[in-house]
């Protein structure tokens, strides 16, 4: 039996990265206990493990092109999901090591996952369908997070500890990627729809090498790396400064990205979306860090979460929009999109931290750090291409002369 059906393909990919999301925040969130169980008390050890994490991302995400390259995108997304179900070990891990290892393989899925994404939408839907289908795998780790937030007492109940809720969730994402065996591997509805798309057949190899020697892969990254700085510094280093606004920020991103999802189903031009989001975001990141008020940082957080994803269907489906992309090359693009904006955010990262020591605690001169880096979103979208330019109104006029005519 075959699984044809371009939505039933669709659920399997979004619920797997949903279930991505809750393992992998399901588990930090039970960190504290893990490591008690494990005797440790080494702020070190758990900073190692997060250290691990961003490395698998980076790696992950880099190497994904090649493992599609020489597997196809249907064995290699069967093997970002066997990599998730890894996660399994972080609940029955006896030692640091095996926690160690176990998180680093998950969260290697988890970045490979995400890549292939965009090759599975590219395969079985249409151009026209992508932008929806993009915003809906975008807004995935959210409602992972978001029902880890609102509800893993719940859940921890409901199984008897966290434990046994990791383990199901691993339990289940091997069901799902099971299934996954059973989709047909020659999708017949998308690549035919566009005069932007050629066939597989006819494509030619694009690897790393034109990958990284293309300048719109470099702008296209960097556009998105100073934002996946912030929204990362947001959950590491802003709690610690007195601003815990985190899940505020989670409910308003999956609201935007909705919205987002209507938008562009809508109204075709990407780069004007991108730009004005990113205006926004950076005045909000400013309003967030440096006003003391807990309501106006309120507020800050819930537009800041709106707008972080509203534009990201409009960043995301950019790349299904260019002349003569393929599968194949659009899984290099990302591939190098998530590795340069993972590497870029995780030096940061790294700075952000370096310069609230050297200020013995201070966080307003890294405020001002990340707030500049944010504006990459802003300062980026003058260098995307526009894939659905405005008609110009002398052509259209030109072209009602002519059909009078």
């Amino acid at each position: 039996m075959k699984i044809r059906n371009k939505y039933l393909v669709e659920a399997i990919v979004f619920m797997s990265y949903v279930l991505f999301a809750m393992a992998w925040v399901g588990g930090t969130a039970s960190m504290s206990q893990i490591m008690s169980s494990m005797q440790l008390d080494s702020y070190a050890s758990a900073s190692f493990i997060s250290g691990a994490v961003t490395f698998a991302k980076i790696v992950g995400t880099f190497m994904a092109a090649w493992l599609a390259i020489k597997f196809g995108v249907k064995v290699a997304f069967f093997i970002s999901g066997l990599l998730v179900v890894l996660g399994i070990f972080t609940p029955l891990a006896q030692d640091y090591e095996w926690l160690l290892v176990s998180r680093f393989l998950m969260g290697l899925g988890g970045a490979l996952m995400i890549v292939y994404f965009n090759p599975i939408v590219m395969n079985w839907f249409s151009l026209e369908e992508r932008s929806t289908i993009n915003g809906l795998n975008a807004v995935a780790f959210n409602v992972g997070t978001a029902i880890i937030l609102t509800s893993m007492v719940s859940i921890n109940e409901l199984t008897g500890n966290w434990q046994n809720s990791l383990v199901l969730f691993s339990i289940i994402s091997l069901v799902l990627i099971v299934i996954w065996l059973f989709v047909d591997d020659q999708p017949t509805t998308a690549q035919t729809s566009s005069q932007n798309t050629v066939s597989q057949d006819s494509e030619q190899t694009y690897g790393y090498v034109d990958g990284l020697k293309d300048p719109f892969n470099w702008a296209y990254s960097l556009c998105y790396a100073g934002l996946l700085a912030f929204y990362i510094c947001l959950f590491t280093f802003y709690p610690k400064a007195g601003v815990s606004e985190s899940s505020v920020v989670i409910g308003f991103g999956i609201v935007g990205t909705i919205a987002g999802m209507i938008y562009s189903k809508r109204i075709k031009q990407r780069v004007s979306v991108i730009k004005w989001s990113g205006l926004i975001v950076t005045l909000m990141v400013f309003t967030l860090s440096f006003v003391s008020s807990e309501s106006i940082q309120a507020l800050a957080a819930m537009v800041l979460g709106f707008f972080i994803f509203f534009p990201i269907t409009a960043l995301v489906s950019i790349p299904h929009e260019l002349p003569k992309m393929t599968s194949n090359k659009i899984t290099v693009v990302f591939s190098l999109f998530w590795s340069i904006s993972y590497l870029f955010a995780t030096v940061v990262l790294w700075l952000f931290g370096k310069i609230v020591d050297m200020n013995n605690g201070d966080f307003q001169y890294a405020f001002g750090l990340i707030a500049m880096v944010s504006s990459t979103l802003f300062l980026g979208s003058f260098f995307l291409p526009e894939t659905n330019p405005k008609p110009n109104k002398n052509s259209i006029s030109n072209d009602s002369n002519e059909q009078e005519a």
